[in-house]
């Protein structure tokens, strides 16, 4: 965020030296507000603080300034690391702002590239699978069913482990996923989930979810999407959407493990006529023998789904319609791009104390894990490590490859431990510290979250590391997976 900050400001001050020639005037006169606002603010920022809270120097900024101001076109992706912050909103925030003031958004080959994941990330918020829905959308859903959908916002993640654990939530249904080990404060989700009255798991595949239940469980297998889905009306599709609202069909290309699995489609449809019965007029037997009748009805409930069982049939598929990218429209109350003004706040660490963010290994899918070996960073045969630098390493009186247990700084009286774990000796910036997910998970505290997105913080959360005493030994890599850490 304060990079950001300091990258804009550069760009105003480039603008105030030659008037005219910096900004895209007439982009921010028409499609943007807010530049008053947001020049006044960017004014008073504090150098010295940007450079403290980025690690770099001045001439460094300056220099990623010069290559923004002389590129005709700019992208900005970002991905978890800037979601997984305290600040994450605001950060964003502020790649808006850097990108409007040279008009760098709704013009080929600029924008904002969010990295969001596989196809359940995109196309489930798309397709209405989000807590929050705007009341146009459930008001598209009542004109198609014939049914008033309830109103009241749903939970997130972070809510529905907070529900479990004051037995608000009673039963807990996940249609894919593995949330026990994908949410923060393991040991607080465990007992959330172990606190229910019903676990129910629809899955293609075992995970730590599955071993962590209510006082009753059930695990409905079902169909991967590689397999080949064969209903009534014929074998069937299902349609993916990308990072970039590209919309394409998927079928399975082999045959299923078992004869009697059943689909995601027909689970869900059984589960909704065994639940509702007469009381909504929705064909779900018709739903599973025929997936198009489900398309049909997305086309006139979702934006941009018009005609949806034709566009996705042709090679390629379709992209979904996006206005800003399109047409520089923006779903905003005046009609105009917001130019927005936040506050800056550094992650500040106690003296002995660093910032741990969590990450992935290479051979990792979310927390399916494919193997020990980390060849982004030269790890081997293991994955209870703690990266640090070499000059925090010698400041703290620590050692490459000493054991450590590693304790969550924090004042809510909850000891967040991981024990035993390795120094690796990492070129990382100083006062950072690196672990991996999903084990170091158990470090970040459950209301450890993002203001307003309420996204866990895992990239900064601020840790202690204590030398293993010499009389405990060792502790290997098969104790620390039998113990659940």
């Amino acid at each position: 965020m304060a990079l950001l900050q300091a990258l804009s400001k550069r760009v105003l001050d480039a603008e105030a030296e030659a008037p005219g020639t910096v900004l895209d005037h007439e982009f921010l006169e028409r499609h943007c507000q807010g530049l008053d606002d947001l020049r006044d603010h960017l004014a008073r920022l504090d150098d010295t603080a940007v450079l403290a809270a980025t690690g770099l120097r001045a001439s460094e900024i300056d220099e990623l300034a010069g290559r923004y101001l002389r590129a005709d076109r700019v992208i900005i992706t970002w991905a978890m690391g800037l979601t997984q912050q305290k600040k994450a909103v605001p950060t964003i925030k502020e790649i808006i702002n850097l990108l409007l003031l040279r008009g760098n958004i709704g013009k080929p080959g600029a924008g904002a590239s969010p990295i969001r994941g596989h196809s359940n990330v995109q196309g489930d918020r798309t397709m209405g699978i989000w807590e929050q829905m705007p009341p146009a959308f459930l008001d598209a859903i009542e004109r198609e069913f014939g049914f008033e959908p309830p109103r009241v916002h749903g939970l997130d993640a972070v809510q529905t482990i907070e529900g479990m654990r004051t037995g608000a939530i009673k039963v807990f249904l996940a249609v894919g996923g593995n949330l026990v080990a994908a949410i923060s404060d393991t040991a607080a989700a465990e007992a959330a989930m172990r606190a229910t009255e019903m676990t129910v798991q629809v899955s293609t595949k075992l995970n730590r979810s599955h071993a962590v239940l209510g006082r009753e469980a059930l695990i409905l297998p079902t169909m991967g999407r590689t397999e080949i889905d064969r209903q009534a009306s014929g074998e069937q599709f299902v349609s993916v959407e990308d990072t970039v609202c590209a919309v394409h069909p998927s079928w399975g290309k082999v045959e299923p493990v078992s004869p009697t699995l059943l689909s995601e489609v027909a689970i869900i449809s059984r589960l909704a006529s065994a639940t509702l019965g007469d009381r909504v007029a929705v064909d779900w037997a018709g739903f599973e023998r025929d997936y198009d009748l489900i398309r049909d009805h997305l086309s006139r409930i979702v934006d941009g789904c018009d005609g949806y069982n034709e566009k996705i049939r042709r090679e390629g598929g379709f992209v979904l319609p996006n206005g800003p990218r399109d047409s520089r429209t923006f779903d905003t109350p005046t009609g105009k791009a917001m130019l927005t003004v936040n506050d800056l706040e550094s992650v500040e660490r106690p003296a002995g104390t660093l910032i741990l963010q969590t990450l992935r290994s290479h051979d990792q899918f979310n927390t399916t894990i494919y193997g020990h070996n980390d060849r982004y960073r030269g790890v081997k045969g293991g994955r209870h490590v703690v990266f640090v630098s070499p000059e925090d390493l010698a400041e703290l009186g620590l050692a490459d490859g000493q054991r450590v247990d590693v304790h969550t700084v924090s004042d809510d009286g909850v000891d967040r431990v991981l024990r035993g774990f390795r120094l690796v000796s990492y070129e990382t910036a100083r006062g950072c510290a690196a672990a991996y997910y999903p084990e170091a998970n158990v470090l970040v505290p459950l209301d450890h979250v993002a203001e307003t997105s309420n996204t866990p913080v895992s990239k900064a959360v601020i840790v202690r590391l204590d030398p293993v005493a010499a009389e405990r030994g060792e502790l290997t890599e098969g104790v620390f997976a039998a113990s659940g850490s």
